[in-house]
């Protein structure tokens, strides 16, 4: 088994190295920068005016500083994640060629059959702000539950409880004023969107959300939204 694990090791470390070599210079500049900053993501795009732009045919080769901003994006999020153990043990981040999703679980935002805020929360809330003010992106906040949730609090359905998750989010990053409503919406999808089949308690849990989708502004579709 412990070679077993060398090997996998090694794999991995070999891996990386070609991926590394694969970037090129301008993006590994961009990423360099943002590892420099302590919390600011502005010098890496220094006009906040300029959307991140690109095509989904975009070869990885042909990346521009702005569309690198994704990932370090994306890498704020894991690095605040993988801090707090908390948000460690139920959230998670990914990105492709339109945007950044981040997952948080329902129980770390909300109290239970609620759509009340937890102090939690609070945190995930303010790292979203930061992110809106410092880059020209739009936000799509999906609201998800699981069968039944809804019984354990005063909403008459999954469809009011998770669209009223979802405004309560939106409500609280609004609080920034410097924030433009128009670039925020939000998305109940109730339980039709489960991650995994809920066979367990601990399954039917990853499906209980709240998700943050960061996209360009030119890009509203079907596509987001969902």
């Amino acid at each position: 088994m412990a070679y077993a694990d060398f090997v996998t090791a090694m794999m991995a470390f070999f891996l990386l190295m070609w991926i590394l070599n694969m970037v090129p210079k301008d993006v590994q500049k961009a990423l360099e920068t943002y590892f420099k900053a302590d919390t600011s993501l502005g010098k890496i795009s220094p006009d906040p005016n300029n959307p991140l732009v690109g095509s989904p045919d975009v070869k990885p080769q042909q990346l521009s500083e702005e569309q690198a901003a994704r990932y370090a994006i994306a890498m704020r999020f894991k690095k605040i994640i993988t801090e707090d153990q908390f948000l460690k043990q139920s959230s998670g981040v990914s990105s492709d060629d339109t945007g950044v999703l981040l997952r948080v679980n329902n129980s770390l935002m909300f109290k239970s059959g609620t759509a009340d805020l937890t102090p939690e929360a609070q945190k995930v809330v303010k790292e979203v702000q930061e992110v809106l003010k410092s880059f020209n992106l739009y936000l799509v906040v999906r609201g998800h539950a699981v069968p039944n949730e809804f019984k354990t609090g005063a909403y008459p359905s999954n469809w009011e409880l998770s669209g009223a998750r979802a405004g309560a989010v939106v409500r609280a990053v609004l609080g920034d004023k410097s924030i433009a409503p128009n670039r925020i919406r939000a998305v109940a999808y109730s339980d039709t969107l489960p991650l995994t089949p809920a066979f367990d308690p601990e399954s039917e849990a990853q499906n209980r959300r709240v998700e943050f989708y960061f996209h360009r502004p030119e890009v509203m579709n079907y596509r987001v939204v969902n």
